[in-house]
């Protein structure tokens, strides 16, 4: 067989002589050092003056502090959090994704709590850097990728999101937009380039997750219906059965997730969260509402989804420009303007009250509160028009590199000053900690409020458990006064003369085992803050509190496992070689 010499080498691979490949890795070696170098730049503020204490920030630290707390206890996956509703509890690790939880209180375990959240901000803006990078490289060069990426790990919006409001989940799920379309917008879709993505953002954050599907069907219907003018890798068929087959290969990946959250919704209060001024009705671009702290808030994300929407349209104009004089020399693939230029505008469409009806009636869209999340699709739609504008430019790597760090370092400067949020005493992160060290207790969550609970009837200073006569008829008495806080214990023996009320203060939950004396207690009596109220009989009883895998939990797990030998096998079968 004759040698292939370079004339003849396939697009995009490097140079067969030693001398340009070394090059070729030395370039790429450079690309790889500079986003988490730019990432770098995004933190410095924060590692100079401390965290900014954005509207979730107390959250996210809570949650990864109990799970850090669990995960020492052997409990590596959680489901209930002890902490709020004052030490009574609720089931926030059911219904809220595990996989920024997990890397927060995996850091918080490494290293003091005041960095966690710092380094947990690197690493969500390098990967997201990394793989707006990859979804450019698939259409265009890598300096242009590379300065793309760049701009994407410190664009407006992901600024936005890190610094006002530390939305660390959504922050995380930046990592996985660009994947989920380039998974979509190349040539040739795979099963598993489809279901990893889909996997993660269900795993990271709902609402990204949510946008993220409609993205691909949308992209999918597009391409679809536009395959006449592509070159054609798949037949319509095979498509349209990859990208399905993709897709539920994913959701059967998060499935140990979705199953006990879809499933165990219909135990809380889950609409708590479309309470008014976290609906969509209020938080169309520009919106006013009787709350100025909203109004600040909602402003802001509409400038710069003004913005966003605006830089979008000019490259995709350029790119539109560009691809309708293709070059002869032009070695890159097909550029996929009609997809991203509709997605553009479905998106801007969204964001306006004119979309009401279908923010009201499509499924789950209602539960993204805010529509000008969506700009976490549109900014990763940027970046790669951003790339595209930027292949026909024949720069350097050094340049490139050059001007990466200082769209990064400018952009930070801006954003920071923009967005960064005063820390109150209270607030920080020693802080946080001696409060959850302490039997204090935090503020519960409407959404995760067990059904029939109130929390308006919650006492904030309950003890772990207290007895009542069992002559009261619905066992509402409060807890003595001066009692000391805490949360309820897992097991205690009690010995009384008479028969009495226990009262837990621990909330009422279908998932927790009560046994009296190894026997399931069926009766629980009903208090109108929510707290488990049990009779118990004269004499000497012991009772044991678990919370023991449920029947969805347990269904959900063997999806995950089906579904991850799926993707094994499917990853076994690519690998091997072609005789």
């Amino acid at each position: 067989m004759p040698h292939r010499s370079r004339l003849h080498r396939k697009p995009g691979s490097p140079p067969a002589s030693p001398v340009g490949g070394k090059r070729w890795n030395r370039r790429f070696s450079i690309h790889l050092v500079i986003l988490p170098l730019a990432a770098f730049i995004a933190i410095l503020p924060l590692i100079l003056n401390g965290c900014s204490c954005g509207h979730d920030f107390n959250f996210h630290l809570l949650n990864w502090m109990e799970a850090a707390r669990q995960f020492t206890h052997g409990n590596l996956h959680p489901h209930w959090i002890f902490s709020p509703a004052y030490n009574a509890g609720e089931p926030r690790f059911v219904f809220y994704p595990p996989l920024s939880w997990t890397i927060g209180a995996i850091l918080g375990l490494l290293m003091p709590w005041t960095w966690t959240p710092i380094v947990y901000t690197w690493l969500c803006l390098t990967a997201a850097g990394l793989a707006l990078y990859r979804l450019g490289r698939e259409f265009t060069t890598r300096n242009a990728a590379l300065l793309a990426a760049a701009f994407y790990l410190v664009n407006p919006y992901t600024l936005f999101t890190a610094y006002e409001r530390t939305a660390y989940a959504e922050l995380l799920a930046a990592a996985w937009i660009p994947l989920l379309l380039l998974s979509i917008l190349r040539k040739k879709i795979t099963i598993t380039g489809i279901a990893i993505p889909v996997a993660l953002l269900w795993l990271t954050n709902d609402p990204a997750a949510v946008m993220g599907c409609y993205a691909l069907a949308l992209l999918t219907l597009i391409r679809l219906f536009h395959r006449n003018s592509e070159p054609q890798a798949d037949t319509p068929l095979q498509f349209a059965a990859k990208t399905t087959a993709g897709t539920l290969l994913g959701l059967g990946l998060a499935a140990f997730y979705i199953l006990p959250a879809a499933y165990e919704r219909r135990y809380v209060q889950i609409t708590a969260a479309l309470a008014p001024g976290s609906n969509v009705q209020n938080n169309f671009l520009f919106h006013h509402t009787a709350s100025p702290n909203h109004n600040a808030v909602l402003n802001t994300a509409s400038t710069i989804a003004v913005v966003l929407l605006a830089i979008t349209a000019i490259t995709l104009t350029i790119t539109a420009i560009r691809s309708s004089f293709p070059t002869p020399k032009a070695r890159l693939p097909q550029i996929p303007v009609l997809p991203i230029s509709i997605l553009t505008i479905v998106v801007a469409f969204l964001l306006t009250p004119l979309s009401n009806p279908i923010w009201q009636n499509v499924p789950e869209l209602p539960f993204l509160q805010f529509p000008w999340r969506l700009l976490a699709i549109l900014a990763a739609v940027l970046g790669l028009t951003l790339a595209l504008a930027l292949s026909p430019l024949r720069l350097k790597t050094i340049s490139a590199a050059a001007l990466s760090l200082s769209v990064a370092a400018a952009l930070t400067f801006t954003g920071y000053h923009l967005f960064h949020q005063y820390c109150y005493p209270e607030d920080t992160a020693p802080s946080t900690l001696t409060l959850f060290r302490s039997n204090i207790g935090t503020a519960p969550n409407g959404e995760y409020t067990p059904i029939g609970a109130d929390n308006q009837s919650l006492d904030q200073t309950n003890p772990p458990f207290w007895l009542l006569p069992n002559h009261q008829d619905d066992a509402n008495t409060p807890a003595p006064a001066n009692a000391t806080p805490g949360p309820a214990p897992a097991s205690l023996t009690l010995n009384s003369a008479t028969p009495q009320i226990l009262v837990l203060n621990l909330r009422d939950y279908p998932a927790w085992r009560i046994t009296l004396n190894q026997t399931i207690l069926p009766t629980r009596l009903h208090r109108s803050d929510g707290l488990i109220a049990l009779p118990i009989p004269a004499g000497l009883n012991h009772i044991a509190i678990t919370y023991p895998r449920t029947r969805d939990q347990t269904v959900g797990d063997i999806l995950t496992l089906f579904s991850l030998a799926i993707l094994l096998l499917i990853l076994r079968r690519k690998r091997r070689p072609n005789p």
